[in-house]
């Protein structure tokens, strides 16, 4: 499922020049296991109480991580040098308290802005594998299917490489967790995921009462002619969100013009990456007719917020729901 929003995605972008997030192909244990070797404990675990995890967030060494590659990863300690090659993956670092070990990102890491703007680069999707080795990192973080190619060639030249995959919100906030305990900031990382699964509970307390009737139609238009179908993170984001995505294919595709007037979207959700696309969904004919155009239902969110899977895409959830029914959280 990620594979084919990631492979969509990064055609949207790279023909619009965007930046998204690294992300990964499907294998049997797609979000990553957590396994301890003793005297070390497992990672924690998402559906234990609050008070439990907090309790067992307290770095434990060795750990032994089973990545999205299916490769067992032991660490010793916690990484000092680290170089991730997605702009996702920076923001999970830098959310959890080791932005301070973070020595080198991809090029299209810009968040937070404060922590990563003096940072050395290392290439976009494809890293540079000579520019990661002159950070003589301990760990690279990649996304699978974007940098696998990367990542084969960074473990025979002996890195350590984790290659990370999240197709869903649970796996997000699992995969907040799972780098918690790699860095040795566990208790900070599941403050991040509390957070996380409290941003879902304010949505689904707002919107959980509504009736299929009642649910709003929704679509998104992440560039000029591009929209999100089903099985995707964003398609995720609009269902948790109590609307209707109105997109009836699989992953990323061109729209049919025509098919979204006969849809009749009650909201349009479009990306603020892009100059001018409001204008664009606005001015097309026979769109002054769509509900959304008339009401004035057209609103722009962060590309950006809403595309990466770390630790601000429960914020976009929040965003979205607020934009689908405003009404519900007091605007």
């Amino acid at each position: 499922m990620l594979k084919r929003w990631m492979l969509g995605l990064s055609a949207v972008l790279l023909a619009f020049g965007l930046a998204a997030c690294g992300a990964a192909e499907e294998p049997e244990a797609a979000s990553g296991t957590a396994q301890s070797e003793a005297p070390a404990q497992e990672a924690p675990k998402a559906e234990e109480a609050p008070a439990e995890r907090a309790e067992e967030a307290a770095p434990a060494f060795p750990l032994t991580i089973t990545d999205a590659s299916g490769t067992a990863l032991t660490f010793e300690r916690a990484p000092q040098r680290i170089v991730s090659i997605a702009p996702s993956e920076t923001e999970v670092l830098f959310a959890i308290g080791a932005g301070a070990s973070v020595v080198a990102v991809d090029d299209w890491s810009d968040y937070p802005a404060e922590g990563v703007a003096s940072l050395p680069r290392v290439g976009g999707l494809e890293a540079n594998v000579e520019a990661v080795l002159e950070q003589e990192p301990d760990l690279v973080v990649a996304g699978w299917t974007m940098s696998g190619k990367t990542i084969e060639e960074l473990r025979k030249l002996g890195l350590t490489v984790y290659a990370f995959e999240t197709n869903t919100l649970d796996e997000a906030i699992a995969h907040i967790r799972e780098v918690g305990a790699i860095t040795g900031n566990a208790a900070k990382a599941e403050e991040v995921a509390a957070k996380m699964e409290a941003d879902r509970k304010l949505v689904a307390d707002a919107v959980g009462g509504l009736s299929d009737a009642e649910k709003k139609r929704v679509f998104v238009e992440f560039a000029p002619g591009w929209t999100v179908g089903k099985g995707e993170f964003m398609d995720e984001l609009i269902t948790e969100a109590g609307g209707v995505n109105v997109a009836d294919q699989e992953g990323w595709y061109e729209i049919s013009e025509e098919k979204i007037i006969e849809a009749d979207p009650q909201v349009v959700l479009y990306s603020l990456g892009i100059e001018g696309l409001e204008g664009i969904i606005k001015g097309r004919a026979g769109w002054d007719k769509i509900d959304a155009v008339a009401n004035g239902r057209v609103i722009g969110v962060d590309d950006n917020l809403i595309s990466r899977p770390g630790p601000r895409i429960t914020e976009a959830l929040v965003e979205v729901a607020k934009a689908v029914y405003p009404e519900k959280f007091g605007q």
